[in-house]
């Protein structure tokens, strides 16, 4: 038998099953009735009706169609695949289409198969065969979710392949007696089911978020809500990927109270968490930390105010350990200061600064030059720069590109000696330099012959050569260190094309266990691009980056730093050469994205238009 496309076959399955189930949805006033698609609801049960101000969605769900009584092999694979989409408590109508024994050790939990184009499935025995009837399923592999909930990328043109092995029961009913490992979802599905939220750990006294996915809605398994499933994922520790270098302040053991499937607020926007005994003993400040875990991790979930974040002991309802509000938990949470100018270098060279009133569409910002030597006549050309979170220091690389200078931006004085590094070759070799959350100077070397990644600790010690595991014959065209430190953006340059990786950074006096610092497991950031023209950090542990897909027009998009994309874009990104996001947290006072285009440098209002900013290049925020 040829093998037919899922998208082909699927879509005529649901044409014959919608004959067999309904979808009811009631709304009040003038919303009328909503009708939801190809979603379903179960033929009978209570009907409720959909209030208009919820819309649809958060009433709908999507249930499988159980096997129909003497159903084909044909028929059972094509129901169990349907049927892992659905919104059923314990996958419960997929279980049907699985022996006795395969429904009871099924654990569609433990992972997730992401495959990026429509499943093939095709029969490699029929019916007659002596060992029963088998179908191979086939499929391009997009990503996989592990049971922590951690996104991970394929890399190259990986393939999914399963073989579904059918038997007959007692009733003569053709059932699967080996299904797949976990589940296995289209990437439209996979969208559609899960959502991306961060939870939280601490990195040498910062909060550092940790991406995974969860489903939007009740989990089939655990039947816990969206949120307990964050705080379940947050309590197991953080993903392996990052797990060397992050740090959980919870008690190894603390778990949700047992029977605990949702968390609430009450009316002083405060969420109160139920722990078991393992969390009972801990100290004040231990405990506070573990509150504001939990505040991070959840106040990105909801779209009510969260205010504060108690918890509570395993042996009493309300007996509470300790409590933090939103601004104890800030300063918990050790993030970098919200900056006050944004840089860049004008058409003299020289290095500037400007603040831009983002709520204001009549004030024109005037840059000025930065304090400090660099001013002092002569003034020092610059070609790009860095200047650190608390904006006192500034490391610029010269005009010709190959010294790298650590100038302070208060007080005079003379220019301070280069550092050691990018010394030899005609061409400029060095990248612009990056800082990261601990204070330490990052930079590469771009000279064929002395390719290397450079650290410079403190931004005044001696310049250390980082080894870059996995980076081969690849060369490193632009870098961007993380403001947690914990991990740095590459964007690699290798076969005439530029990838964005991420890599984690390990240092001897954090949880890794080399001797020196190093950069791990990079991963690619943006797996869906062929070419990317540039990055930068984002707010809540993403990147933005501009590039292009294959076949496409170059964008600029927010992505999670496990190389999944988020569906938010930057409009108008064609011509961006650079760009800068301020890593603030303030979403309140939200700073526009400044970038570099043939106009010169622009900027980004929320819920604006680009704008003409002012003549120069290299824009940069504080990092």
């Amino acid at each position: 038998m040829d093998a037919e496309p899922l998208d082909a076959w699927a879509g005529r399955a649901r044409v014959r099953r919608r004959r067999l189930r309904t979808v009811r949805a009631y709304a009040f006033g003038a919303a009328g009735l909503l009708l939801a698609g190809c979603a379903s609801m179960p033929d009978h049960g209570e009907i409720r009706p959909v209030q208009a101000s919820q819309g649809v969605d958060s009433q709908v769900r999507v249930f499988g169609v159980p096997p129909a009584d003497k159903a084909s092999p044909a028929e059972i694979v094509d129901g169990f695949l349907e049927a892992m989409t659905s919104d059923d408590p314990q996958l419960e109508t997929a279980r049907k289409y699985l022996t006795e024994e395969a429904a009871k050790s099924w654990r569609p939990g433990s992972a997730v198969t992401v495959l990026s184009s429509g499943l093939n499935r095709v029969a490699t025995r029929g019916e007659k065969d002596p060992e029963g009837p088998s179908w191979k399923v086939t499929g391009k592999k997009l990503a996989t979710v592990d049971e922590r909930s951690a996104y991970q990328p394929e890399t190259g043109d990986a393939q999914y392949e399963e073989f579904l092995q059918l038997v007959q029961d007692d009733e003569k009913q053709w059932r699967i007696s080996k299904p797949p490992s976990g589940l296995v979802l289209s990437e439209s599905d996979f969208q559609r089911i899960y959502m991306p939220v961060n939870k939280y750990y601490f990195a040498a006294g910062t909060l550092v978020a940790d991406p995974v996915y969860v489903r939007q809605r009740t989990d089939p398994d655990s039947r816990m809500d969206p949120t307990t499933q964050t705080v379940q994922s947050l309590l197991a520790g953080p993903s392996r990927w990052l797990g060397p270098v992050v740090e959980s302040s919870f008690p190894t053991g603390t778990e949700l109270r047992p029977g605990t499937k949702s968390l609430s607020y009450d009316g002083q926007n405060t969420l109160r968490v139920p722990l078991n005994d393992k969390a009972d003993n801990v100290a004040q400040p231990q405990c506070k930390k573990m509150a504001a875990q939990l505040l991070y991790t959840v106040k990105e979930l909801t779209g009510s105010r969260l205010d504060q974040v108690e918890l509570l002991r395993a042996d009493d309802k309300s007996s509470s350990l300790c409590s933090v509000t939103e601004v104890s938990a800030a300063a918990i949470a050790g993030r970098p200061a919200i900056p006050e100018y944004q840089y860049f270098v004008d058409k003299e060279k020289r290095l500037v600064r400007m603040k831009l009133d983002t709520h204001s569409e009549d004030q024109q910002a005037k840059p000025e030059p930065v304090p400090g030597p660099l001013t002092t006549p002569p003034a020092f050309k610059v070609s790009s720069a860095a200047v650190t979170y608390d904006e006192r220091r500034a490391a610029v690389v010269s005009e010709d590109g190959h010294g790298l200078t650590v100038v302070p931006l208060v007080g005079g004085g003379p220019m301070p000696q280069p550092m050691p590094i990018g010394r030899g070759g005609k061409a400029a070799t060095l990248t612009a330099p990056s800082w990261d959350a601990a204070g330490d100077l990052w930079v590469a070397d771009r000279d064929p012959q002395n390719v290397a990644l450079w650290r410079v600790p403190g931004g005044a010690g001696t310049p250390e050569k980082v080894q870059v595991a996995g980076l081969g014959d690849g060369k490193i065209t632009s870098l961007k260190a993380s403001p947690d430190g914990v991990r740095i953006a590459l964007l690699v340059e290798r076969d005439g094309h530029k990838k964005l990786y991420v890599g984690r950074i390990e240092r001897p006096d954090g949880k890794g266990d080399s001797s020196a610092v190093s950069v791990r497991e990079l991963r690619d950031a943006a797996p869906q691009m062929v070419d990317v023209t540039t990055m930068s950090w984002a707010p809540r542990g993403r990147l933005l980056v501009v590039g292009r897909e294959n076949g496409g027009v170059q964008q600029a998009r927010y992505m999670l730093a496990d190389g999944s994309m988020i569906a938010a874009s930057l409009p108008g990104a064609t011509g961006l050469s650079e760009v800068a996001v301020a890593a603030t947290e303030d979403e309140a006072k939200p700073k526009p994205v400044v970038a570099f285009s043939e106009d010169g440098i622009v900027w980004l209002p929320p819920g604006a238009q680009w704008r003409t900013a002012a003549d120069g290049r290299a824009p940069v925020y504080p990092g």
